[in-house]
């Protein structure tokens, strides 16, 4: 006995599956506007961290590395964070001052990709936000050679309590070596999921003071 072969869904049928998506956003002019509006969502649907961001460089042979870390701060100028300037990821960016950031928002199946070159948040910056920290999270900066070899976890237990020692009843100062990066970006891209992969796609690149605008295929 034969069987039918289901017709393929039109046109019509794809945009009316998408009908409950917010689509205003793709009216936005200022991307740094329409992605502090993109964070703020993602503050009220994910469960951790909205502001987790994978960071992309490469080495001075080329070879890419990737990792996630916290975005810290926000301006016109650009997206920043902090590290261990001694770290696989501090010394990629002395080698090639470089970047590519992609935060992804699974609650509201969202996508935001940075492109740029990166430089450093002067000393002034990066002490209040070290000031801000946790003093666990202080003491750390001082006791972990980030990316270096380490023997086992009491290693790294004793050196905590070592550091901690040498800053009791004191204020815990800024390492030198540790500091704020800024990307500033060259290119935005906003993504959000549509069915049967008709996803929105817009493309912000600078030019000068202002920003070209482009829809992408999916």
């Amino acid at each position: 006995m034969s069987k039918s072969i289901p017709a393929s869904p039109s046109a019509t049928d794809y945009l009316n599956d998408d009908t409950d998506r917010d689509l205003g956003w793709i009216d936005a002019d200022d991307p740094i506007a329409l992605f502090e509006h993109w964070l703020a969502r993602a503050g009220q649907t994910e469960p951790h961290d909205p502001h987790a961001m994978s960071v992309a460089t490469v080495d001075a042979d080329g070879q890419p590395d990737v990792r996630i870390v916290l975005l810290k701060g926000l301006t016109t100028q650009g997206f920043d964070f902090y590290s261990n300037s001694e770290s696989a990821k501090g010394q990629q960016l002395a080698e090639v001052p470089r970047a590519a950031l992609c935060f992804h928002w699974k609650s509201l199946r969202r996508q935001v990709r940075v492109r740029g070159h990166v430089e450093r948040v002067g000393p002034e910056g990066s002490d209040d936000y070290f000031q801000s920290r946790a003093r666990g999270s202080q003491i750390s900066a001082w006791a972990s050679d980030q990316s270096r070899p380490v023997e086992d976890r009491d290693t790294l237990i004793a050196e905590m309590d070592a550091t901690e020692a040498r800053f009791k009843g004191q204020a815990v100062p800024r390492p030198e070596h540790w500091f704020g990066y800024r990307l500033v970006p060259r290119a935005i891209e906003f993504w959000q999921d549509g069915a049967f992969r008709l996803h929105d796609r817009i493309l912000f690149k600078r030019n000068g003071d202002t920003w070209e605008k482009t829809r992408l295929y999916p």
